[in-house]
């Protein structure tokens, strides 16, 4: 499906679940793409996102399950709550330098995700963000992040290495519970609040 070049704005819900739509293409007219924009398209295999696109809406993508890679570009700073969730074909994603927050629940349950680049821009990881990223193996959290949510990696147990940017101050409820392939963990200086449960059932942390 190829969107003409006077589109500026993708709506909430335009090609919801079609579900055998397998390719988009998006033209640099297009600023916003709406809340569950192309959720339960299952069959969408690939899809360029434009340098004009700032805004990706809450479960934009949701169950785009043969979704296998994205690429965010730096013109984007939000990524919505939900966005990318169950992409459970999805292996790599590219965060831009011009997001400052990854939403709640951003990628839940990305389980073929192997590669993570979060952009410098990004202060804060939500709630939930990677929760249940099962083929994760390693994660840098760069220094522009301030706070990692509730169970913002829990589940997450391929995870075998994680550097924390030195300027995160808190790390929430849950955070890496259940990374149980986490062999060591380095927090901060300036981390003043480890949340309940943060670490719990990491089995191989020693």
């Amino acid at each position: 499906y190829v969107i003409g070049n006077s589109v500026t704005s993708i709506g909430i819900r335009a090609f919801y679940n079609c579900s055998s739509l397998t390719s988009v293409t998006i033209p640099n007219s297009v600023t916003s793409i709406g809340g569950s924009a192309f959720e339960g398209c299952s069959s969408l295999t690939s899809i360029e996102i434009p340098n004009s696109v700032t805004s990706i809406g809450g479960y934009a993508f949701y169950y785009c399950s043969s979704l296998a890679s994205i690429i965010i570009p730096n013109s984007v700073t939000i990524i919505g709550s939900g966005a990318f969730s169950s992409c459970s074909s999805l292996t790599s994603v590219t965060i831009g330098n011009s997001v400052t927050s990854i939403g709640y629940m951003a990628f839940y349950n990305c389980s073929s995700l192997t590669s993570v680049t979060i952009g410098n821009s990004v202060t804060s990881i939500g709630d939930e963000a990677f929760y249940g990223c099962s083929g994760l193996t390693s994660i840098e959290i760069p220094n522009s992040v301030t706070s990692i949510g509730e169970k913002a990696f829990s589940g997450c147990s391929s995870l075998t290495s994680v550097t924390i940017g030195n300027r995160v101050t808190s790390i929430g409820k849950y955070a890496f519970n259940n990374c149980s392939s986490l062999t060591s963990v380095s927090i901060p200086n300036r981390v003043t609040s480890i949340g309940d449960d943060a670490f719990s059932d990491c089995s191989s942390l020693t």
